[in-house]
């Protein structure tokens, strides 16, 4: 009963976060005197912007006065208070998994929504392995507002976004001012500047730069500072009477840890699984990262020994150019967009493949009797304890360190629209042309390591010997490969994408009618070299990793890289999008909507190491592994009026999905269909206001081409509602609110046997202004400590009753001082 309430409280206040259109300053002089003040204009993955009661599309927007209110938080955690969109945070900074509308989770990052910096792709394929798509993005001062489209002419006006966009717009310097802001963890390790400005400088010209500086431990205990860096951005705008020139830039290189399924006890039944942490090892604040872990050791690409800080974590760099511009000539409004950005960096996670009793686990690695001791901090040389730190667990880990060469990208899109008089209404036309090339280039390095389960950054790293005195490890290292030579490769690869598209829209009266069409041709040529593409090629050596001239059990499981024996990769594709939809606006405040879209997404790694890419030409022979379709129905209205706003968009969506599991060698190949209602608006009177969300979904695997038995079931990760809501009240000197996002219970893997609890997160935030410029803020998120699992790694629940899962943090508690100038 008490759900039933929630829902019906969330359906009846649901509102819209309200939109933002490119500035006024940009736009050509007659587009501004045409502009109605009332209107909510949004821009993203459309051919105009438009009012979007006009519009036959379900978007959204979120103002930077709003999100800069829960105070630093990765974009991940920023996204998941937006309605419609669905997101498993929790991970770190980045590689947070995002999708909508029931669209398949299969593996992490977005595989079906294009992330985007001021209207271009960051990376042209949001789900690389280990380095998704918001490894590079930073939602900091320099963001005036985020847009997103969900569906519609998303796969359209963007290759590679057949869910939708989610857009960061950038301030521009449109008004003189800025901002200096200090933050401060309470109950956590660290300490943040965000500081930006901007001003015209007269004569058409402005500008507007910013950026932010961090160090600290982060929101777990890892015992080390490993968060470090940060990023600047600017732009620099040129006003003509009828457009605009900016040419902006990046800069980022910025450290932080990453978070992956850690140990937890869980009993009970499939249907009620009961989860507590295991032992003084806390879920919602530990890792298995310490200061006694590592160096991660290991030969690298060129099969050299190497060693690796455990402390590089997720370490991204970025530098990125880019020019803009937009005329109005004689009618016809061009747009040029281009940008090129150097993006690289060290990827590093450990994340266990077994845990159990200290007994269980050594005796896997050295038999019956086998004896665990110490190999790394204050305790090294002594026995691990039966009962250690309480829960007496060893856990066996993998060290998966990624090395990123490169993932440059280069994006270039010029569109040209133009506005004739037809009848009594308008027609747009538009025609646009998109060149982006991804580069790929990435080497994957493994090795396991034995430790126990500690809290407080204090977890060892262990040795395993045999009854007889064989050691099984060293210096707690158990192998220097993953699964024998699985999982050591090298990416070369580069994608050339080419995409004419064009666009006929005709508005009369109440009735908008349109449609858009795109034409993808995508050339992919590179190499890739690692011995789980067969053919003879051999991984694993013999290596005296320590060089005392003795081969120890783990110096005979040491993975190379076949060098001499690449795979080709060479094979070309090509498929068509589209779109079209109907808007009638019943009156005023009030439109409904209906639009009906195909779009495709471009297979990119996860079919290179698969059989779909011939190891011997590389060909894809197969045509239908080259890219996944996704086709969307939907239909809805939109109400705004007198401070209040609420959109209901029902969709029916069904997708393809050529993936890997989780970087396993579980290929999946499936199809899914989901059905459901998305709900978002909000309301504002006097001191109160609220903005909400809901969506409701059903999905199911249509068909499982490698596993039958999964044909009919409800995909992994699934949650039937995803809700979120924020209430505030404002007062003249203190604003006082919460973010609260709750989803439900869904399955943990597709066999849909155990099931992940449901939870709810409550962020808070108070705001005082003491005095005029000067803003103090109060900053909880997850205020009331709960624990959260995205990520159970159990398919049902363990006869021994230790899993691991991956969970949202714990509270924490950050205090900010912001300066206005």
């Amino acid at each position: 009963m008490k759900r039933r309430y929630l829902l019906l409280a969330f359906s009846s206040s649901v509102i819209v976060h309200p939109a933002l259109a490119q500035s006024n300053e940009d736009a050509p002089k007659s587009a501004m005197a045409a502009k109605v003040p009332e209107k909510e204009v949004f821009s993203t993955g459309v051919a105009k912007g438009r009012d979007r009661l006009d519009s036959a599309t379900s978007t959204s927007a979120y103002r930077a006065s709003e999100f800069e209110k829960l105070g630093p938080r990765p974009l991940g955690d920023v996204l998941r208070t937006m309605p419609g969109l669905r997101v498993e945070s929790g991970i770190g900074e980045g590689n947070a998994n995002y999708t909508v509308r029931g669209l398949p989770l299969a593996a992490g990052g977005s595989k079906y929504m294009q992330f985007q910096e001021d209207g271009l792709p960051v990376l042209e394929f949001g789900d690389i392995f280990n380095v998704a798509v918001d490894v590079f993005m930073r939602a900091d001062f320099n963001v005036a507002a985020i847009e997103s489209i969900r569906g519609g002419s998303g796969s359209t006006f963007s290759s590679n976004a057949p869910g939708g966009l989610i857009n960061l717009i950038s301030k521009t310097g449109q008004t003189r001012g800025g901002a200096v802001q200090f933050t401060t963890g309470l109950d956590y390790g660290e300490k943040r500047i965000d500081a930006d400005y901007g001003q015209p400088l007269g004569n058409g010209w402005r500008f507007h730069v910013g950026g932010y500086y961090r160090s600290g431990e982060g929101p777990r205990d890892i015992g080390f500072t490993g968060t470090k860096g940060g990023q600047i951005r600017f732009n620099v705008t040129k006003q003509f009477a009828a457009g605009y020139v900016r040419l902006s830039g990046k800069w980022l290189d910025d450290r932080s840890p990453t978070f992956a399924p850690y140990p937890i006890k869980i009993a009970g039944t499939n249907d009620h699984p009961v989860i507590s942490s295991a032992g003084n090892f806390d879920i919602r604040k530990d890792s298995l990262l310490s200061p006694f872990l590592g160096p991660v050791t290991t030969l690298d690409g060129d099969n050299k020994l190497a060693r690796f800080d455990v402390a590089n974590g997720m370490h991204a760099k970025s530098k990125a150019i880019g020019l803009e511009a937009q005329f109005e000539v004689a009618g016809v409004t061009i747009s040029e967009r281009a940008r090129y950005s150097a993006n690289s960096g060290d990827f590093l996670r450990v994340f266990p493949s077994a845990v159990g009793p200290i007994a269980t686990i050594a005796a896997s690695q050295a038999g019956t009797g086998a004896v665990a001791t110490y190999a790394s901090g204050p305790n090294i040389g002594k026995t691990v304890p039966i009962d250690a730190n309480g829960n007496g667990l060893l856990s066996f880990n993998y060290m998966a360190q990624t090395r990123i060469g490169a993932l440059d990208n280069f994006t270039n899109d010029v569109r040209a629209t133009k506005v004739w008089k037809l009848g009594h209404g308008d027609l747009t036309v538009t025609g646009g042309l998109y060149k982006a090339n991804q580069k790929l280039n990435a080497t994957w390095l493994h090795s396991g390591i034995d430790t126990d389960v500690a809290g407080n950054g204090q977890t060892a790293m262990v040795n395993v010997t045999s009854a007889g005195g064989v050691a099984q490890t060293q210096n707690g290292y158990y192998t220097f490969s993953r699964n024998g030579s699985k999982f050591r490769r090298i990416f070369d690869v580069s994608y050339d994408i080419f995409a004419p598209y064009g666009s006929v829209n005709y508005h009369v009266g109440k009735l908008s009618i349109g449609g858009s069409l795109r034409y993808d041709r995508g050339r992919v040529r590179g190499s890739l070299v690692g011995a789980d593409l067969g053919g003879g090629r051999v991984g694993l050596i013999r290596y005296d990793i320590n060089g005392n001239g003795v081969i120890s059990a783990p110096e005979t499981r040491v993975a190379y890289l076949p060098l001499t024996t690449p795979a080709p990769v060479r094979y070309n594709y090509g498929y068509w999008s589209y779109s079209s939809g109907i808007n009638y606006r019943v009156a005023e405040p009030f439109s409904v909507f209906a639009r009906y879209s195909r779009g495709a997404r471009a297979n990119a790694d996860k079919i290179l190491f698969t059989p779909a890419v011939s190891a011997i030409d590389g060909s894809v022979p197969n045509a239908a592994d080259k890219y996944d379709q996704v086709r969307q129905l939907e239909g809805g209205f939109k109400f705004r009026k007198a401070g209040a706003t609420l959109n209901v968009t029902a969709f029916r969506a069904t997708a393809d999905d050529h993936n890997v599991l989780n970087g396993s060698a579980n290929q999946t190949i499936r199809s899914y269909r989901a059905t459901g209602v998305e709900m978002e608006g909000g309301y504002r009177r006097g001191i109160f206001g609220i903005t909400a969300g809901a969506t409701y979904t059903t999905a199911k695997i249509t068909r499982d081409f490698l596993d039958p038995t999964l044909t009919g079931k409800q995909p992994r990760h699934q949650p039937a509602w995803t809700l979120e809501a924020t209430p505030q009240i404002e007062l003249r000197r203190v604003t006082l609110g919460a973010n609260i996002v709750t989803i439900t219970s869904s399955y943990a893997q597709d066999s849909n046997l155990l099931k992940m609890p449901g939870f709810t997160v409550v962020n808070a935030f108070a705001v005082v202004k003491p005095i005029d410029r000067v803003r103090v803020m109060l900053n909880a998120s997850n205020l009331f400590d709960k624990v959260g699992f995205f990520e159970f790694n159990q398919s049902e629940v363990p006869a021994n009753g230790v899993g691991w899962g991956r969970a949202i943090n714990g509270r924490t508690v950050s205090l900010s001082a912001k300066l206005d100038f």
